[in-house]
């Protein structure tokens, strides 16, 4: 079962981190950068004490540089000042070097924890960076309900119950979730949808729940599944197994074949999970495996995700910012980033020696309830387990390099076409959604490189009292106005990786002169910009592509680079169409009981309870008012006055 990580976010754990301002003035603009840089660094010397500590290095402008920990902060921020002794990527972050911020620990083992926060918080260009922004899903099996159910889910693991994983993809849990609802008939509704049930809905039609809404099972019963259930995530598959093989003899002894074939279709469901782990993780228990693979200038590192014996699915990483550093070095900052998020396992195998094992295993103690040991195997099951994620790693590699490969190619023909001044690394997508102007909104994807970078996606809800419902120029002028005089503010010098390279608008003429217009009075003119739309009978395969003075291209049917260009349109429509849905659902499900300052969710539902609708409530009288369970008499004056200013 997960447990809450043990590092916590540094400006709320003020009893284990004390943070220490060592902010260095500026020099006179006559220095070279490299020497301004050092003398920077001396400042924070002559402050700093040997202590275990994580430091901050600044540029002039107050981004962090770069992130690190020491045993003792003095001699190793001072190591910084030896330049001749340094490769060429630290001198650069040196010369850009303008201030620094120190924060102490209690030891080395929280500096190590510190420091993966700070490095994933601010993702720094000088550390080695975790790409993969996404969390981990887990299984939850909640335990705040008399029936309790079993669900996917992501984030903070608030909710009470007992949390399985972690699984690679969505996917995988939910194939996994199907199984065992076949397998132990628990529900997935939410508690709403189960209290208002008067008949079972179709998943026990189906055989894949008991149908506890409607007391088709007993509580005792029900428990007795949860209780399977927990035995057969935590690992002791066999057991069950072999006690649904017992109980369904029984019934066909019995004579109960009703009851038989429903348990055999159980263990159809138990022996389907079994038999889907590609990966044999025999002896293993609970344990994570990690392999590394290099090869031009690129790193893949391949994990395996392992619980009670049962593969939970695997997942390939590729690191950024690794160049010039020992790989060994990569791996241990990875695993430190990686597990920030992630509950640790007991066990965590390793296919080569970290210097700093003893230390990365200390520091993830608290997280994983015990004393965690990072091994690198070497004979058995668990040296062919790691041979399995060595190859695997050498394969997502492989393919990686391959379509970057493609990818610069169609990049650079790209370019060419719309006739770029260099391949574009930050690509932005624009999209409008609304339905006869309502609930309407602007979407923004962005794509580079190495593919969509769905951190850095953004809506914009459509809210300025000029912008006429269903006007799409006018809502592409306010999402332009909204996206530009941001960044305007926020990256005026334009160092901060936000600009685009290149802008996409999914709309014709009228759309691009919108946008064009919009960026010359905030003074922008020289974003590239290309509007995309679609040929006669909106023809997908004829897209036309816009340009600023007029012109207008056509590609090929068959041109890579065409079903690139829809790739992109493609995606900025679907996270559109997905963020007006979701506005639209929420507008829907809107109560005028909303708006009263002070009326949470329980007394709404006391209200509607009572009165039946939002309506009557408003028709209400004080006195009826007072009446409703759970609403007290300075409640039901102030619902009142909301309804009756004048009164």
């Amino acid at each position: 079962m997960a447990r809450k990580s043990a590092s916590s976010p540094p400006d709320r754990d003020t009893e284990r981190f004390h943070e220490d301002a060592a902010i260095s003035t500026m020099r006179g603009s006559d220095q070279p950068d490299l020497e301004r840089g050092v003398e920077t660094i001396r400042d924070v010397v002559r402050t700093l004490k040997p202590k275990p500590g994580v430091y901050r290095m600044l540029d002039a402008r107050g981004d962090v540089l770069y992130v690190g920990k020491a045993r003792a902060l003095k001699n190793r921020v001072a190591n910084y000042t030896q330049v001749d002794r340094l490769p060429n990527r630290l001198r650069r972050m040196v010369s850009q070097t303008r201030s620094m911020t120190i924060v102490t620990t209690n030891s080395e083992a929280e500096a190590l924890l510190l420091e993966a926060q700070l490095i994933k918080r601010y993702r720094p260009p000088y550390n080695v960076l975790l790409r993969d922004d996404k969390s981990f899903p887990f299984i939850l099996l909640r335990a705040d309900h008399a029936f309790p159910r079993i669900m996917k889910h992501r984030g903070a693991r608030k909710a009470k119950g007992n949390y399985y994983g972690p699984f690679a993809s969505a996917g995988s849990v939910n194939t996994t979730i199907n199984a065992l609802q076949k397998l132990f008939l628990l529900r997935s509704c939410n508690d709403g949808f189960m209290a208002r049930r008067d008949r079972p809905c179709l998943l026990y039609q189906i055989k894949r729940c008991s149908a506890p809404c409607v007391d088709r099972i007993a509580e005792a019963d029900y428990a007795e599944l949860v209780r399977q259930a927990k035995d057969f995530l935590g690992g002791k598959s066999g057991a069950v197994q072999r006690e649904i093989e017992t109980q369904m003899s029984e019934a066909a002894e019995n004579l109960d074949f009703e009851r038989a074939a429903m348990l055999r279709d159980r263990l159809r469901a138990a022996t389907f999970i079994q038999g889907s782990q590609a990966i044999n993780a025999e002896g293993v228990g609970n344990g994570d495996v990690f392999a590394m693979a290099s090869k031009g200038g690129q790193i893949a590192i391949q994990a395996f995700f392992i619980r009670g014996g049962q593969n939970w699915g695997h997942r390939a990483f590729f690191p950024t910012h690794t160049e010039g550093l020992e790989e060994a070095e990569v791996m241990t900052s990875f695993l430190a980033q990686f597990y920030e998020e992630v509950p640790p396992p007991r066990l965590i195998m390793v296919d080569r020696i970290l210097p700093e094992a003893e230390l990365l295993a200390e520091a993830l103690h608290e997280g994983a309830g015990g004393k965690v040991e990072i091994t690198v195997p070497q004979r058995g099951d668990r040296r062919r387990l790691m041979e399995q994620a060595s190859r695997n790693a050498v394969e997502a590699l492989d393919r990686r390099l391959a379509e970057t490969g493609t990818k610069a190619k169609i990049l650079r023909e790209l370019a060419e076409f719309l006739e770029l001044p260099d391949v574009p690394q930050r690509i932005e997508v624009y999209d409008n959604s609304h339905i006869q102007g309502t609930n309407a909104l602007g979407g923004m994807v962005v794509a580079g490189p190495e593919g969509f970078q769905k951190g850095q996606y953004r809506k914009f809800n459509i809210k300025r009292a000029e912008t006429r419902p269903g006007d799409d120029f006018a809502m592409m002028r306010e999402v332009m106005a909204r996206r530009f005089g941001r960044v305007q503010e926020e990256d005026p010098d334009r160092q901060g990786g936000t600009w685009p390279d290149l802008v996409l608008i999914d709309g014709g003429k009228g759309q691009m002169t919108a946008v064009r217009e919009t960026l010359e009075e905030l003074g922008i003119e020289d974003v590239p910009l290309i509007a995309v739309s679609k040929g006669p009978d909106r023809n997908a395969g004829r897209e036309h592509f816009h340009f600023p003075d007029g012109r207008e291209k056509l590609l090929p049917l068959n041109s890579p680079v065409l079903f690139y260009l829809q790739q992109l349109r493609d995606e900025a429509h679907r996270f559109a169409i997905g963020a007006h849905r979701a506005k639209r659902s929420r507008a829907i499900t809107a109560s005028p009981l909303d708006e009263i300052p002070g009326i949470g969710p329980a007394r709404k539902r006391a209200l509607l309870l009572h009165f039946g609708t939002a309506g009557k409530v408003r028709a209400a009288s004080l006195e009826d008012l007072m009446r409703a369970p759970g609403v007290s008499a300075a409640v039901a004056q102030t619902i009142y006055d909301f309804y009756h200013p004048g009164a």
